[in-house]
C-alpha cells in the first residue's frame, strides 16, 4: 500500500492555478525528489501532502485515508513536515527540540532522545544550543524532531538549501539511510540537478503539472531540463545526458 497518494490533485490560489491534475504514489522506503523551477508548485505540493492545504479538486491520502481526516496527534504520528524556513534563531537546546517531537508521539512509538539523535548523527548534543551548531547540524536536529513524532512519511521542503556541498551530501546520505533502516518514505524538494541523480526517484514538475516520474538517471535529459526550467534549446547542462 502507498504511504502517500496524490490522486488528480488540483489547487489554486484565488483564480491562479498552482497545481494541475497531479497524481503519484509514494511507497515505503523511497527517497523521492521533487524538482522544478521557482514558483512551479513544489512547496504547495508538500503542504497539500501534509494536509496543511485542501485540494480544490482531487484527494491526498495518507496510509489509505484522506490526509486531512487524520486529526492532530493521529496525523503527527504518521507524517512529519519540515518547511523551508527554519533559520530563525530559537532559544532551545537540541534535546529540547527533540522533546517537542516526542510530546506528539504515541506512547507505543516513543523513541528516546538519545535514540533519535543517534539516528541523525548528533549523539552527545542534547545540551547543545541550536545557535551553536552548523546549518547542516541544525537541519539534522529538526529532522530528529519530526522523527521523534514517530511518523513513517517525511515531507521536507528544500532541506539542502543554503548548505555547502559536504553537508548536502551528508544530509542526503542520512535520509537514504533512514529510508532503508526505518522503512520511511521521504519526499524532498530541491533545485540541484546533480544532487537529484542520487535519489531513488524523481518527480519533475512545471507550472504545477507532472512532466516526468522515474529513476533520475533515466528521465533527466537535456530536453527535459530545458522544458522544466524554460531554457534556450541550445543551453546544455553539464552532467546531464542528451
Amino acid at each position: 500500500m502507498s504511504s502517500l497518494r496524490f490522486d488528480q490533485v488540483c489547487f489554486s490560489y484565488g483564480s491562479a492555478p498552482c497545481v494541475v491534475q497531479f497524481s503519484c504514489n509514494l511507497a515505503k522506503g523511497e527517497l523521492v525528489g521533487l524538482i522544478g523551477a521557482n514558483g512551479s508548485g513544489k512547496s504547495t505540493l508538500l503542504r497539500l501532502g501534509a494536509g496543511l492545504l485542501t485540494p480544490t479538486v482531487g484527494q491526498v491520502q495518507l496510509d489509505g485515508k484522506p490526509v486531512r481526516s487524520w486529526k492532530g496527534e493521529e496525523r503527527a504520528t504518521r507524517l512529519g513536515y519540515l518547511p523551508q524556513s527554519i533559520e530563525a534563531p530559537l532559544p532551545f537546546r537540541v534535546g529540547e527540540l527533540v522533546e517537542m517531537g516526542r510530546a506528539a508521539a504515541r506512547k507505543d512509538h516513543l523513541l528516546s532522545c538519545k535514540e533519535v539523535l543517534a539516528a541523525v548523527g548528533l549523539e552527545g548534543h542534547e545540551q547543545t544550543p541550536l545557535a551553536q551548531i552548523s546549518g547542516g547540524e541544525r537541519r539534522r536536529a529538526f529532522i530528529a524532531m519530526i522523527l521523534a513524532q514517530g511518523g513513517k512519511t517525511l515531507l521536507l521542503d528544500e532541506p539542502l538549501a543554503g548548505l555547502d556541498l559536504r553537508y548536502q551530501y551528508e544530509l542526503l546520505t542520512l535520509l537514504r539511510s533512514l529510508c532503508q533502516t526505518h522503512n520511511l518514505t521521504v519526499m524532498i524538494s530541491l533545485h540541484d540537478l546533480i544532487l537529484a541523480r542520487n535519489l531513488d526517484r524523481l518527480l519533475v514538475i512545471r507550472q504545477g503539472q507532472l512532466l516526468a516520474d522515474g529513476l533520475p538517471t533515466e528521465i533527466l535529459t537535456q530536453q527535459l531540463v530545458q522544458q522544466t526550467f524554460d531554457l534556450d534549446p541550445g543551453f546544455q547542462v553539464a552532467g546531464i545526458g542528451g
